[in-house]
């Protein structure tokens, strides 16, 4: 009887993890950049919970933007601003309802060799050959590092010393590869990083770089594109967001 019953038990759990496979499903996600190290974590445990898949895209906002608006075939884009994802809305690309700030990025100049970023006097003194940041039209990352260099009133200096990359992650791998001796980067890249020197940057240097979230047209009729953005505001994506050095606005989780 005891064999029978566990055969039983073992059929229903079986039944159950196949029905919950069968409405299992998958959406398209573009990601800016600087949240690609949350955003694998976060969609990790989504699939933990739900059963499902995200296909994941990395990089420039402004990049993502030009796609979506060409008929790319994301369902849900996390921006590194707020100015694209309310555009996308009101444009009838994006869902009006959905749009809502996930993150409060950090701009971090960095060097991966310990000693040499010392805070503004390094900006100042520049006392390095090359200096890297993102595409500051495409990257918001960027926009926040040359308005950094122009409050500090380095810009023009600082100029000739540029490498620019085409997002955030170019900018943290010129500085990883030895291509540039600092660059400015997201705080989530470096924020584990123990052997070299970082200076968070100031807020009031720079205007805060709010990333909103929103769920595109293409995404509206798709369970998992709209399972991920309630996910994505749940105490659980919150507490990762935060791990990686980002702000969470206040508000109640879902």
């Amino acid at each position: 009887m005891k064999h029978v019953l566990k055969l039983a038990l073992f059929g229903a759990f079986t039944a159950a993890l196949s029905a919950s496979s069968a409405f299992a499903g998958s959406a398209n996600v573009a990601v800016a950049a600087n949240f690609t190290e949350p955003v694998k974590e976060i969609a990790a445990a989504f699939k933990s919970r739900t059963g499902h898949e995200l296909v994941l895209s990395f990089g420039s906002s402004g990049q993502f933007y030009t796609q979506i608006t060409q008929d790319a075939p994301f369902e849900v884009f996390l921006s590194a601003d707020s100015a694209r994802p309310k555009k996308l809305a009101d444009d009838g690309l994006g869902m009006k309802d959905s749009v809502f700030t996930y993150a409060i990025g950090k701009l971090v100049l960095w060097s991966k060799s310990p000693g040499v970023v010392k805070g503004e006097e390094t900006l100042k003194d520049a006392r390095f050959a090359k200096v890297s940041i993102c595409n500051p039209v495409a990257a918001p990352y960027g926009a926040a590092a040359v308005e950094t260099m122009q409050a500090l009133k380095v810009d023009a200096e600082l100029k000739p010393k540029l490498v620019e990359g085409a997002n955030i992650t170019q900018a943290y791998q010129f500085v990883q590869t030895g291509n540039a001796e600092v660059g400015f980067v997201a705080l989530s890249q470096v924020i584990n990083d123990k052997d070299g020197s970082r200076w968070l940057v100031p807020q009031n240097l720079y205007k805060p770089i709010t990333q909103d979230a929103v769920l595109l047209k293409k995404g509206e009729a798709n369970a998992a594109a709209r399972a991920f953005v309630d996910f994505l505001k749940s105490q659980e994506s919150r507490a990762i967001i935060e791990k990686y050095g980002y702000e969470v606005p206040p508000g109640k989780a879902s």
